[in-house]
């Protein structure tokens, strides 16, 4: 039987400084948990008797369904729910010859979530982000990345920093209004590209150190495009467009 403070250990981890203080996340579901665990160790498992017979060479405490809904953070509990420890990214060492997504204020969870997944499906292996985007651990951003938070580093960092240290050694991408459009414009396979906040779009210090404008043309009304799906659509166009060599300032 689940304890009280069990329960309440698992619902402190909602709350961010909770988090940074136990150094732990909470992740939830078979398909979570199973790609989590090719990468992490657990701190520990529950699970219902159902998904402990079918994966019987994992240690788990068995729970019912009655009692995983009191865990859950999800409104239909999944079978299974772990707390992972997270992962301390610290290393900021950049390839000049790779791509890389910066985040510059993200702050909506599902759209978090949606960059981490498209950044694994592109195979982007890192994301840089400002201190003040959304936590990668938030248990809404972690269900949001299917799993994808398992392969995919998320490092935070004083973003105007290091962007401004690598500027003559890689492209920098801006995701602007009055940039190109980015169908018409040839882009290095290397770089960084920076999508900035929800509503403000990107910090003025950082928009200054971006080198190459860049905007998606859309050819109907709609005013916008969510931040998520505008990501997508550029890893799509530096994957598959004309591609040019970067020249080092």
């Amino acid at each position: 039987m689940i304890s009280k403070n069990q329960i309440k250990y698992i619902h402190s981890l909602e709350q961010k400084k909770n988090r940074r203080n136990e150094m732990c996340f909470v992740a939830e579901g078979p398909k979570m948990i199973e790609e989590l665990l090719k990468i992490y160790t657990p701190k520990m498992i529950f699970a219902t008797k159902s998904w402990i017979e079918e994966n019987n060479n994992i240690c788990a405490e068995e729970i019912t369904e009655q009692e995983l809904s009191k865990l859950s953070f999800l409104k239909h509990p999944q079978s299974v729910l772990a707390v992972f420890p997270i992962p301390q990214n610290k290393d900021t060492i950049i390839d000049p010859n790779k791509l890389y997504l910066a985040l510059d204020g993200v702050q909506d969870p599902g759209n978090m979530g949606t960059i981490i997944r498209i950044a694994d499906w592109f195979g982007i292996d890192t994301i840089l982000c400002s201190m003040d985007t959304a936590d990668a651990f938030n248990p809404k951003v972690v269900q949001a990345t299917m799993g994808s938070i398992a392969r995919v580093k998320i490092i935070y960092t004083n973003l105007y920093d290091l962007i401004k240290d690598h500027a003559n050694q890689m492209p920098i991408y801006g995701t602007l209004l009055d940039g190109e459009n980015i169908y018409q414009k040839q882009l290095a396979p290397n770089g960084i590209i920076i999508m900035g906040n929800e509503g403000n779009g990107m910090s003025d210090k950082v928009r200054q150190l971006c080198d190459k404008n860049i905007y998606i043309d859309m050819n109907n009304n709609c005013e916008s495009l969510n931040v998520g799906v505008s990501a997508s659509i550029i890893m799509y166009e530096l994957n598959n467009g004309d591609i040019v060599e970067f020249e080092r300032k």
